[in-house]
C-alpha cells in the first residue's frame, strides 16, 4: 500500500503512518485477529483500558525534501523574518531528521546479513553526517537564535551518536569488514569530540548517564515544538452514558421499591422474615444493576466513535486536524464483505478460533493550507501490543530428533500469530485493502510479513455512506 504503512516500532509495538493534505479526509481500518488461546477479549482487556495505555496517536509537520526548511532558516537568519520563525524551521529540520535516522536504524539493524548489513550501514552513516553538515553550515550570529541552533545540534550530534553505537552493537561478526566498522567507529568519536570542543555539556553532566540522557529528552521536546501537534484527547458519549445508566437505575429502583411495597402489605409487622425478604430485594438490585447497565450500554455504543483528537499548532493555537477514533470487539458476522473475503484466504490450518478487534480512525484536516515549503502532515498511530502477549506460556519447548543411534534435543520458542488486516480510505473513496501476518513470542515482534490481495478482493472504489458520528 503507497497511502499507509504498517511497520515494526520497538520489540512488542507497530506503526502506521499515513500522509494527510491540507483540506484532506482519510479513514483507516484496522481488523485485529487475535487467537483464543492468547485470552484476549472484552473482559481482560477493555476497549477503553488498551486505547489509554497501548494506543498513542501523533500528527507532524512532514517534507520529502529535507534541505527546505534549512534553506528557509537561513534566508530567516539573515533578518529577514522573526526569530520565532527561525526557531520553528530549524525544528522542522532536525525532527526530519531524527525521525528518518531512527526509522532507518531500525531497518538496517534487521540486517543479519554482514554483506548487506555494513554497506547500507556506511551509506546511512555518509548521508547522516551530510546532514550534519548543512546543518552547522551556518551557526546564527544572534544569541538568542544561537541558543536555539546549539540545543538542537547538541541533541542531533548526540542522537547520531548514540544511533551508530546502538547499532554498532547489534553488528552481525565478522572480520572482513573492520575498515567499515572503524568508519563507524570514527563517526562516534567525531561527534562526541565536537560536542565537547563546542562545551555543550558540563563535565557533571557528562559523568551522570541519568542527567545527561534526561537532559537530551528535554532537548528532543524543544525540537519537537512548533512541529509535532498538540493533542487533545476528548471521550464521546459521556452524556450517553450518563443517560444509560441514570434509566437503568430508576427502573430498577422502581421495580424494587414494588416489590418493596408489595412485601409490606403482605407483612403487617416488622419480622425477620419481612427483613430478610427486603435485604434479598436489594441485594438482587445490586447484583443485577451493574450487570444490565452495562449490557444496554455496549449494545447502544455498538458502532458509535468513543474518542476525538484535536490536533492544534503549538505556536498559533490554531486547531489543524480532528480525528475520531473507534474501537471495539466485533463478531465474525460484523466483518464487511471484503474483509471477511480476505480473512477467508488464509490457510486451513491458520483459521482457529480468535477474536476481532476493530479500530477505526477518520483524520479531517481543517487547515487549508500548511507551512511554507510543506505540503503534507504525516499521521502515525502507535499499537502496543504487550497486552496482547501478558497471557501467554512462559518458557521454551522441546525439539527431539533421532540421529542414528542418539536422541537429541533442541529449544524452541514459542510463537504465536496476529492476523491484521488494514483498510484505508481516501478523500475520493478510494480503497486499497492489505493483510499482514505478525509473528511475535512474548518479548517480541519476530516478524511482520505482507500478504498480496486477491485481485477480485481489492476495492477500487467505494461509494457507501459514511456511518454516523457523534457531534
Amino acid at each position: 500500500m503507497d497511502n499507509v504503512k504498517l511497520t515494526q516500532d520497538e520489540n512488542l509495538s507497530i506503526r502506521v503512518a499515513y500522509k494527510l493534505l491540507p483540506s484532506d479526509q482519510q479513514r483507516l481500518d484496522l481488523y485485529f485477529s487475535i487467537p483464543e488461546e492468547m485470552g484476549i477479549n472484552a473482559k481482560t482487556l477493555s476497549e477503553e483500558q488498551y486505547f489509554h495505555h497501548s494506543i498513542q496517536c501523533q500528527s507532524a509537520y512532514y517534507s520529502d525534501q529535507l534541505h527546505v526548511p534549512l534553506v528557509r532558516s537561513r534566508f530567516i537568519s539573515q533578518k529577514k523574518g522573526e526569530q520565532s520563525d527561525y526557531r520553528l524551521n530549524l525544528n522542522l529540520y532536525s525532527y526530519q531528521i531524527h525521525t528518518a535516522l531512527d526509522t532507518d536504524i531500525k531497518q538496517t539493524i534487521k540486517l543479519k546479513d554482514p554483506k548487506a548489513f555494513y554497506p547500507h550501514a556506511i551509506e546511512l552513516a555518509e548521508q547522516t553526517s551530510g546532514l550534519l553538515k548543512k546543518l552547522r553550515r551556518y551557526t546564527p550570529s544572534d544569541q538568542k537564535l544561537r541558543a536555539y541552533f546549539e540545543n538542537a545540534d547538541n541533541y542531533l550530534s548526540w542522537q547520531v551518536e548514540q544511533s551508530f553505537l546502538k547499532l554498532l552493537s547489534r553488528a552481525p561478526k565478522s572480520s572482513d569488514f573492520a575498515s567499515e566498522h572503524q568508519f563507524l567507529i570514527g563517526l562516534c568519536r567525531r561527534e562526541n569530540q565536537y560536542r565537547k570542543e563546542n562545551q555543550y555539556n558540563s563535565s557533571v553532566t557528562l559523568s551522570d548517564p541519568n542527567r545527561i540522557t534526561n537532559k537530551m529528552r528535554l532537548l528532543q521536546r524543544l525540537i519537537e515544538y512548533g512541529v509535532v501537534f498538540q493533542k487533545q484527547v476528548k471521550s464521546l458519549n459521556s452524556y450517553l452514558n450518563r443517560l444509560v445508566k441514570g434509566t437503568v437505575t430508576a427502573i430498577i429502583m422502581a421495580f424494587v421499591m414494588l416489590l418493596v411495597l408489595n412485601a409490606r402489605t403482605n407483612f403487617t409487622e416488622v419480622t425477620i422474615a419481612l427483613v430478610g425478604m427486603l435485604g434479598v430485594i436489594y441485594g438482587l438490585r445490586e447484583i443485577f444493576k451493574e450487570d444490565i447497565t452495562r449490557l444496554i450500554w455496549r449494545r447502544i455504543q455498538k458502532g458509535l466513535p468513543k474518542w476525538r483528537l484535536l490536533y492544534s499548532h503549538s505556536v498559533t493555537k490554531s486547531k489543524v486536524a480532528r480525528q475520531t477514533i473507534w474501537l471495539e470487539y466485533i463478531s465474525s458476522k460484523d466483518l464487511p464483505t471484503q474483509i471477511d473475503k480476505v480473512f477467508q484466504t488464509r490457510r486451513q490450518q491458520n483459521k482457529q478460533a480468535a477474536k476481532l478487534l476493530h479500530f477505526r480512525s477518520e483524520t479531517k484536516v481543517n487547515a487549508k493550507s500548511f507551512l511554507p515549503g510543506y505540503d503534507e502532515i504525516q499521521q502515525r498511530i502507535y499499537f502496543n501490543l504487550t497486552p496482547f502477549v501478558r497471557f501467554l506460556r512462559k518458557g521454551e519447548g522441546r525439539l527431539y530428533s533421532l540421529e542414528n543411534q542418539k536422541i537429541t534435543k533442541q529449544a524452541v520458542e514459542r510463537r504465536y500469530q496476529i492476523n491484521v488486516v488494514m483498510m484505508h480510505t481516501n478523500k475520493a473513496r478510494e480503497q486499497q485493502i492489505q493483510r499482514f501476518k505478525l509473528t511475535l513470542n512474548r518479548s517480541n515482534i519476530i516478524n511482520i510479513e505482507a500478504i498480496d490481495t486477491p485481485k477480485d478482493i481489492e476495492p477500487k472504489k467505494t461509494s457507501a455512506a459514511p456511518d454516523r458520528e457523534t457531534p
